[in-house]
């Protein structure tokens, strides 16, 4: 039988950091053998099944101020990274201005995780269900990197991701959304998340797939983001899908296109139970079938925009 000395080893030490400059000499200080940590709703379950090991030292984000709430000024909303998603899903801000981001929050977890479970916790794990609705929604987030601030595209980040590993020390601060159509001459909007699990409710992701974009006055597609995701894979921007639509008039000739580059583009992960195959195929259906309900009126009437208030 353990000795109660080996089975307190267990268990990480936590620290407790006074602000933000703290906690990030802590993480520059013992690098791998700590991890910051706010609602730990997902590491608990990563260490629990051995998908990540569990570190010496547990930093606790906790405490410090400024790093909760949601609050707009002109040119954007911002959310605290320790928010949580039961809080964003039930803001009124998000609910009138990204109905979508607020779709995909409601697809995380259960009530109770979402109590817990915060919206930078979902971001670091780099495969959350929220990232591909950020990426549509043309995020920004705001990281502590020490001494400054830096600001990124959420997809930029991602996309790095791909490449290279990020700083582990880089604490992630706020998360900014643009307003968009903030006048009534304002390109109209399009937008849909969608994620498909092994079950109805409450259950993991096999792909999440998000989009946004607006459009020209004779209906033509002006600009659109696409990524996809789920599972353990990083979130991706679907480039080629996104160049096929821009400037074009949506049909069925071009949703099949559509469909073939994302089927292409998609790299997911793949793991005992769904395929790489399956996932690729999955998104490529989710980006097709969400472009039709946009501009299809119906059965037969042609194409035409959709207005998401």
């Amino acid at each position: 039988m353990a000795s109660e000395q080996e089975e307190i080893a267990r268990f990480p030490s936590v620290l407790h950091p006074r602000d933000l400059a703290e906690a990030w000499t802590f993480k520059r200080l013992f690098d791998t053998e700590a991890i910051y940590v706010a609602g730990g709703t997902l590491l608990r379950t990563q260490w629990e099944s051995g998908v990540a090991t569990m570190p010496r030292q547990v930093i606790d984000l906790s405490s410090i101020p400024g790093l909760t709430g949601i609050a707009a000024d002109e040119d954007a909303i911002a959310i605290g990274a320790l928010t949580t998603l039961g809080e964003c899903r039930n803001d009124p801000l998000l609910i009138e201005h990204y109905p979508m981001l607020v779709e995909a929050f409601k697809s995380i977890a259960a009530h109770s995780i979402r109590n817990s479970a915060t919206i930078g916790g979902n971001i670091a794990s780099r495969v959350g269900d929220c990232l591909p609705a950020l990426i549509a929604c043309r995020a920004e987030f705001e990281w502590c990197t020490g001494l400054s601030q830096l600001r990124e595209s959420a997809s930029e980040w991602v996309e790095r991701l791909h490449v290279q590993s990020p700083k582990p020390s880089n604490l992630l601060t706020r998360i900014f959304l643009p307003f968009m159509n903030q006048n009534r001459t304002a390109p109209v909007k399009f937008g849909a998340y969608h994620k498909v699990g092994r079950r109805e409710a409450f259950t993991p992701s096999v792909v999440t797939v998000a989009m946004s974009g607006s459009l020209k006055p004779d209906g033509a597609i002006k600009e659109v983001v696409i990524a996809a995701g789920g599972g353990q894979t990083i979130p991706q921007r679907m480039h080629a899908a996104e160049k096929a639509l821009k400037g074009r008039l949506p049909d069925r000739e071009l949703l099949i296109e559509v469909h073939g580059h994302v089927e292409k583009q998609f790299v997911p992960k793949t793991d005992p139970l769904v395929s790489d195959a399956y996932r690729r195929k999955t998104a490529a259906n989710l980006v097709a079938a969400a472009l039709w309900r946009e501009f299809v009126r119906e059965e037969g009437e042609g194409y035409g925009a959709k207005q998401i208030d």
